[in-house]
């Protein structure tokens, strides 16, 4: 077992501490170590919790676990398709785990998915130890790609109708899908009236950066919406998605049709997942952090972050 893999599981528990949120960790009860690997771009580890069923593991930062990870797999796929009128073709960038693609082919318009992931032991890993997410990757109308998502998108000629980033938090191989340049490429591949939709991290964690965040693809969309779901093991126990549309005008809040077989999705929490808590309203919009300080002193009312060009 190497080194991260010994100090993130100790006295039975695995513990996810780390510096992308300080002050606070996550803990689970392991009950068997089912895999260990050091892939060419991360460190992966797939054991049997207690109280969450498998969960993925990697560079010691839970991705999914089999008992709530629906909610997340549900609201990233589902929130861009449902509110697109016709989505037949969809790329999924990341997402080797299989969830998404799963909650795609919910659609009945979709006729093609390709599913392109720099890493091929998560798409290995998870048809072994996640089946239930990554069964549908053998489907004929699924094509995987291994290979780097900026550099896919920079060179296909296709275009899809939905695009989804499906990425693990931005720093290793996943940190250039949160740049500028990256949702140029994303807005370049779409088809007329494509919706994307992408990891866009904690509200309770990084509102300022979500709001550079949200500042920086409103210069590449014409819409662009924040929404949120609720998920236990994820930081803070909520994670959200930047959802836009290549075209003006496009109402992406609104589902204009119903999605079968889900667990946390249906027409009501996709309209709801929309509306923010006050202090996330007011950082989105207007750039402005009125939580208080520690201590109960209020903080400024703060500047513009800055924004990649």
């Amino acid at each position: 077992m190497s080194a991260v893999f010994h100090s993130s599981i100790q006295d039975g528990w695995f513990r996810e501490i780390s510096s992308q949120w300080p002050g606070q960790a996550m803990m689970l009860k392991v009950n068997k170590i089912l895999h260990v690997e050091q892939s060419l771009f991360q460190d992966i580890l797939v054991f049997e919790s207690e109280a969450y069923g498998n969960v993925l593991i990697l560079d010691g930062v839970i991705q999914c676990t089999e008992r709530d990870e629906f909610s997340y797999q549900e609201m990233i796929a589902h929130l861009p398709l449902a509110s697109h009128p016709n989505p037949r073709k969809v790329l999924v960038i990341g997402g080797g785990d299989g969830g998404v693609v799963r909650e795609i082919l919910k659609h009945d318009t979709v006729e093609q998915v390709v599913l392109c992931d720099i890493d091929e032991a998560v798409v290995r890993v998870s048809k072994a130890y996640l089946p239930h997410m990554a069964a549908l990757l053998s489907s004929p109308k699924v094509t995987v790609h291994i290979q780097d998502g900026f550099k896919f998108l920079s060179e296909i000629k296709e275009k899809y109708d939905v695009i989804i980033t499906d990425s693990s938090d931005p720093v290793g191989p996943a940190e250039p899908l949160f740049h500028k340049s990256y949702f140029q490429l994303l807005h370049d591949a779409l088809a007329p009236g494509g919706h994307i939709s992408a990891q866009a991290e904690c509200l309770w964690l990084y509102p300022e950066e979500l709001y550079s965040l949200k500042k920086m693809t409103s210069e590449v969309f014409p819409v662009t919406e924040y929404a949120y779901t609720t998920i236990p093991t994820y930081p803070s126990g909520q994670i959200g998605f930047i959802v836009c549309a290549g075209s003006p005008g496009r109402d992406l809040r609104t589902p204009v049709r119903e999605v079968r077989d889900t667990r946390y999705y249906n027409k009501a929490i996709h309209t709801s997942a929309f509306n923010l808590p006050e202090f996330a309203r007011v950082m989105l919009e207007e750039g402005k952090d009125i939580r208080p300080k520690l201590g109960g002193e209020p903080r400024e009312a703060t500047r513009d972050m800055p924004v990649e060009k």
